[in-house]
């Protein structure tokens, strides 16, 4: 009987503990490959965080590891200057443009151990801090600087120094502390590093670092950086590198992934359950989004077009579909913005739902995302019938075969209620338009398919310890 492959799914803030998006995605994944033992490696930013799906069955194992967390150093180094001087090189070569090489440090380096006290009361961390603060801030107070290299750095050494679960293979889905985790797994297991990237995580984050007020300066350079560096690290250190999409892969390698690591695999969704929804119109017009009330979905600008789309067609109704607890702060802000723009009477927050039941009578789905790599709900839309509207945000203009009536910038609820409007006033057009988008989502964007692809790389890993086309 063949041995079963046990992979290890590193995992940052998302599966188990956020809903929709890369998690709905994690766990269709692990559902549909039973063949195969999944261990949880998950990198989370707070303790006890609340489990938010029922993990099947071939989830064998859960180890939560808290950034925030500095914990007691449990072993030190046998040769603890030379590690020291292995970071210091390790540094230079980065600012000179080199790759990122972890596995000198790392193999010096024991579980157990953390660098949170050495990092500076050793005379190379000093030296090393004190010089890059002469080179990156010099004219801003070093206590500044200090304590922001260590706000960026501590989490850093909590990875490194922390044990991952036993595994045949590493499977990180993005490059950030998950990426850096799925590393240091790899140069101490020697086991083979798989990366899947849905979005370009240090792409995300230096959005989010830039539209925050107080890190501003060296402290938002340094951040930046650091992700850069994380992204660079897991790109240099992977076995094999997964984009969802050929924009996404290029972007990858324009920032150190070799080439011949990388390759496509489409997200899929259930083409038979969402082509099995019965379609039934309801009195009105209906206009929805499906997906979390958070700032990266852009509820706001959804809310902005749907008062443009009520003045053009007084019998519309909109539709927020998904869960509003993430972000409360933003949640509230948007139910303020709703009262505000006069639409309590036809605008619902529908919370956590069967999106089923939506499909069925939706006549838009619309999507107004800052940010994306592939969204599925364009694809459920498809495959279910619903004509869509969108922000042109990664993926979304191929799905959308480039048509510039449904497509508009980001932050443009006058492009979107127009594209809704078009989509009104056309339906001889759409009808059109909906049939060929569904052919196009059951021919290239079967789930199944992609699953037994991850299938094959799983195999192919963990009995040749790499991956070979």
């Amino acid at each position: 009987m063949e041995r079963r492959v046990r992979v290890c799914l590193v995992l940052e803030g998302s599966y188990p503990y956020i809903t929709g998006g890369v998690s709905s995605w994690m766990h269709q994944l692990i559902r549909s490959i039973p063949e195969v033992d999944f261990v949880l490696y998950t990198i989370s930013p707070k303790a006890d965080q609340e489990v938010r799906y029922t993990l099947p069955e071939n989830v064998v194992g859960h180890t939560d590891l808290v950034l925030v967390e500095k914990p007691e150093s449990t072993a030190q180094p046998r040769r603890k200057r030379q590690m020291l001087e292995e970071i210091r090189t390790m540094h230079q070569s980065m600012a000179a443009g080199s790759k990122a090489n972890l596995d000198r440090t790392v193999k010096l380096m024991p579980e157990g151990y953390h660098l949170f006290k050495d990092s500076y009361m050793s005379e190379i961390g000093w030296e090393l801090i004190t010089g890059q603060n002469q080179q990156n801030n010099p004219i801003y107070p070093f206590s500044d600087y200090f304590w922001a290299w260590k706000s960026v750095h501590d989490m850093f050494f909590t990875v490194l120094g922390a044990s991952a679960p036993e595994a045949d293979i590493y499977h990180a889905i993005s490059t950030g502390y998950a990426g850096l985790a799925a590393t240091t797994a790899k140069i101490r297991t020697e086991k083979p590093f798989l990366l899947t990237e849905h979005g370009l995580y240090h792409k995300e984050r230096e959005m989010e670092i830039r539209r925050v007020r107080f890190v501003r300066g060296y402290q938002r350079d340094m951040w930046i950086k650091a992700y850069n560096g994380l992204s660079r690290m897991s790109y240099n250190h992977a076995d094999l590198i997964i984009a969802l999409f050929e924009y996404n892969r290029r972007m990858q390698v324009a920032l150190g992934a070799p080439e011949e690591n990388t390759m496509v695999i489409a997200n899929g969704i259930d083409v038979p359950r969402f082509s099995s929804i019965e379609r039934k119109s309801r009195p009105g017009f209906h206009v929805g989004l499906i997906g979390r009330v958070v700032p990266i979905k852009d509820i706001k600008t959804f809310i902005a077009t749907c008062r443009i789309v009520k003045d053009r067609h007084p019998d519309a109704l909109f539709y927020c579909i998904g869960p509003t607890d993430e972000d409360m702060a933003y949640y509230e802000e948007c139910q303020t913005m709703v009262s505000s723009f006069r639409l309590d009477d036809s605008f619902t927050f529908t919370g956590s739902t069967n999106v089923m039941e939506y499909y069925a009578f939706l006549d838009v789905l619309l999507l107004t995302s800052v940010r994306e790599a592939q969204p599925l709900v364009i694809l459920e839309a498809y495959a279910a019938g619903v004509p869509v509207a969108a922000t042109r945000v990664g993926n979304v203009p191929e799905l959308l075969d480039y048509d510039e009536r449904f497509l508009a910038p980001s932050k443009d609820p006058e492009k979107l209620a127009n594209a809704v409007t078009f989509i009104h006033d056309n339906p001889n057009e759409m009808s059109r338009i909906v049939e060929a988008s569904r052919r196009k989502t059951k021919q290239f964007y079967d789930r199944d398919e992609v699953h037994r692809k991850y299938l094959d790389i799983y195999r192919q890993m963990a009995r040749d310890g790499k991956w070979q086309a």
